[in-house]
């Protein structure tokens, strides 16, 4: 079986947690990253994994031994570290020449600075570098010349040790060639080439971009070791590379004349306060401590070319992570026993089978890749307005596309899931007014244990909240977990109670003309008010315009509530056809051409290609309409051939029993209307 990394390190995670006890903090993992299958929840699978077997009966048998898998880790890395360290420092030569020249003075480290002079290109660059450091110390600090003078006798003597240590591996491996010359304070190559140190560790961290060398690696981890290994030496070069900094940030910003425009405020302690204190300061900050670091300001990136150097040189840095504008908290039990009265109508009710296992997976079927598959019936309502949505944002709104017509009814995968992302994110953003919305996403682990008259079933208990002000955030959550909603068993509940928490169930409630009306009915399918609540954004209980006032008698007046305007998605319905509601024109004649199609107590979905199929054409008019049932085990494009005001054989003439209840919807938006089925089985 081949294991996740990612799952293997939220498990080394979960159970350092675990052994801790640090339940609270395991729970809030569990709710932005939940377990899944491929989670190892036996701590003895982990070791087997992770192949510490050894280690961990290295642990057992010590007189305090760590409680951890990740502790034990980090303590043998550590222990490696060192053992490698001091096997360096007693293999490598540098560290007693070293001692030697901080011990011997000043004569010795001549001697050996004129015993190493070569003609090679690395000495003549170590050399002009000295020079000019020695005029610069002269010309910032000449009140302690007899100081500067000492210090830089020790200064070339460090260099040309350095040098003479390096140049052979430089001569045997490789010699650095650049097409075009290279500005030495746009970038530093570690163990390469000195660079300046930045004043300030933001400004070092702008101005040292990852660099991809010429060098060998080998070579590069030599210089490192070199450096690493080399104690005396590291301070008085950083030191050098200190005063370099301030040289390159005059010249840089184009200021001449005193000290004071050298080096920014912090470094100024160079000439009052000595060398010690510079040394120490430049040391902390080539070794800064982790607590203190930014981690919006740590960028790494590959720069090919020089041009891309320059331009990246004039860009300002930030965070890649967007910032975060909503709140989360976990479902308490109060909402929870609210949210089931409103879907059920009571807290001892539960979703059932159907609705527990109903996800909005796609069709693998060529010609039906945009169809969402029911695997049985039950939440038909929601499945249909889901799929609606999903086809206006495919056909209509898809315009990064270049496909057109037909062509976009085979989406990719990528596609697919894009479009479901947008097609949730405005049926809940429309739920909130358009103002805020609220996604549920299943954490994993329950938040409270419900006593009394509360029937549990592990679905709500599991719920986290997240409510977000603006629809980018919303979009942004929903792309974090459209797993839970594309594949998860879950996703019919979540987007239902997503909805209703949108638009509170107090409004909800207020919505309906009977308060005590439920967004489920009977054997678990979804009520008108349900399905308006995806369609419109209100769960309204009607489906014709406005509202309707009727008399009830005794002067009292019953307020009847219906859509307040034209709907970007349709609905078509049979109960009009036997004149047992009326269907408005806001639905009837909606921004896009979809519909849903409500028959035989099941919710489907019709749709055209064409948008001037929503203007009334007087004269003939024939156009196609496509069908699709997710609960039907289509296998086929099912293509209508509407006909209008056409000379055709009337449908008075045939049998109506043998009519199929979908053109029997259709004419009660098109009347009169035609339909052939183009060689597809009618659906009776």
């Amino acid at each position: 079986m081949v294991v996740s990394v990612e799952e293997v390190s939220s498990s080394l995670v979960r159970e350092y947690l675990s052994r801790k006890g640090l339940k609270r903090t395991m729970a809030c993992m569990d709710e932005e990253l939940p377990r899944t299958e491929s989670s190892i929840n036996n701590r003895s699978d982990l070791r087997q994994v992770l192949h510490m077997e050894g280690l961990y009966r290295k642990n057992k048998v010590q007189k305090t031994p760590l409680k951890t898998l990740l502790e034990i880790i980090v303590k043998h890395l550590i222990e490696e570290h060192k053992n490698n360290k001091m096997s360096c420092n007693q293999s490598d030569p540098l560290q007693s020449a070293a001692n030697v020249i901080l011990t011997t003075g000043s004569n010795s480290s001549q001697t050996r600075m004129n015993d190493s002079k070569t003609e090679d290109i690395t000495s003549a660059f170590v050399n002009s570098k000295t020079a000019k450091l020695r005029s610069f110390i002269e010309e910032a600090c000449p009140s302690q010349t007899t100081l500067e003078n000492h210090k830089g006798q020790l200064l070339m003597a460090s260099l040309q040790e350095k040098e003479s240590c390096t140049k052979k591996d430089l001569e045997r491996k490789t010699v650095i060639s650049e097409s075009t010359p290279k500005k030495k304070t746009n970038f530093i190559r570690r163990g390469m080439m000195h660079g300046p140190i930045a004043s300030t560790l933001q400004e070092s961290n702008r101005n040292r971009p990852t660099r991809r060398s010429e060098v060998p690696q080998p070579l590069l981890r030599k210089e490192e070791q070199n450096m690493s290994c080399d104690a005396g030496l590291l301070a008085i070069s950083l030191h050098q590379k200190s005063v370099q900094s301030g040289l390159t940030e005059f010249s840089s910003a184009g200021c001449v004349g005193g000290k004071q425009g050298l080096l920014n405020p912090p470094e100024r302690q160079l000439s009052d306060e000595g060398f010690e204190k510079v040394g120490k300061s430049i040391l902390k900050t080539r070794n800064p401590n982790v607590a203190d670091l930014d981690v919006s300001e740590m960028v790494l990136d590959d720069i090919e070319d020089e041009d891309e150097l320059q331009h990246l040189s004039k860009m300002s840095f930030h965070t890649s992570i967007p910032k975060q504008s909503y709140a989360s908290c976990p479902m308490d039990q109060h909402t929870a026993t609210e949210l089931k009265d409103v879907l059920f109508g009571s807290s001892l009710n539960c979703f059932s089978v159907e609705w527990r296992n109903q996800g909005f997976a796609f069709s693998e079927t060529h010609d039906l890749r945009y169809g969402i598959v029911q695997k049985k019936g039950g939440p038909c309502g929601v499945l249909a307005s889901i799929q609606a949505f999903f086809l206006k944002k495919l056909l209509f709104e898809n315009i990064e596309s270049s496909m057109t017509g037909l062509q976009r009814l085979r989406p990719s995968n990528t596609t697919r899931r894009k479009c479901l992302v947008l097609a949730l994110a405005e049926i809940l953003w429309r739920a909130g007014d358009e103002k805020q919305a609220t996604i549920a996403i299943s954490s994993g682990r329950n938040h409270f244990s419900p006593p009394g008259r509360y029937k549990s079933e592990g679905v709500l208990e599991k719920i986290t909240r997240f409510t977000v002000d603006n629809i980018k955030d919303l979009q942004f959550i929903l792309e974090q977990h459209i797993e839970q909603f594309e594949s998860g068993p879950l996703a019919c509940i979540l987007l239902t109670i997503s909805a209703v928490l949108s638009r509170s169930v107090l409004k909800v409630r207020e919505d309906m003309d009977v308060p005590t009306n439920t967004l489920i009915g009977a054997h678990g399918y979804c009520t008108q008010e349900l399905v308006n609540l995806l369609l419109c954004g209100r769960a309204v209980s009607n489906i014709f315009d406005n509202d309707m006032e009727l008399d009830s008698g005794n002067g009292n007046r019953t307020l009847l509530k219906g859509i307040k305007s034209r709907c970007d998605i349709g609905l078509l319905s049979l109960f009009e056809h036997y004149n047992i509601c009326k269907v408005g024109a806001y639905l009837k004649t909606p921004h896009s051409p979809i519909w849903v199609v409500c028959s035989e107590s099941h919710f489907s979905v019709l749709f055209g290609l064409q948008m001037e199929l929503l203007t009334d054409q007087d004269g003939a008019l024939e156009f196609d309409l496509y069908y699709y049932d997710g609960l039907a085990n289509q296998q086929e494009e099912i293509r209508l051939t509407v006909s209008v005001g056409m000379s055709t054989p009337s449908c008075r003439d045939v049998d109506p029993d043998l009519i199929p209840p979908l053109e029997l919807c259709i004419r009660t938006r098109w009347k009169d209307a035609v339909v052939s089925w183009n060689d597809t089985e009618p659906i009776l």
